[in-house]
């Protein structure tokens, strides 16, 4: 478990996430993380957008569903 202190940030409040959670996060400065509400009231903070997420497995649904059309389709 890492401690997190908020801070203020000019009019807003933020927290300063230590290096070793940044590796481990494979992110860096600038790039976006997302703060996800989980089922148990807790919060799960991930570089995966789950929106993106959703898409490609829908995604990967259609090209599975009409895989011998695509090919055909690529030729």
């Amino acid at each position: 478990m890492v401690e997190l202190k908020v801070r203020k940030f000019g009019n807003s409040l933020g927290v300063v996430l230590p290096k070793e959670v940044i590796n481990r996060l494979h992110t860096g400065d600038g790039e976006p993380l997302f703060l996800i509400e989980a089922s148990d009231g807790g919060y799960r903070l991930t570089p995966y957008d789950p929106g993106f997420e959703k898409k490609m497995a829908k995604a990967d649904e259609i090209i599975n569903r009409y895989r011998n059309t695509l090919h055909v389709l690529a030729k």
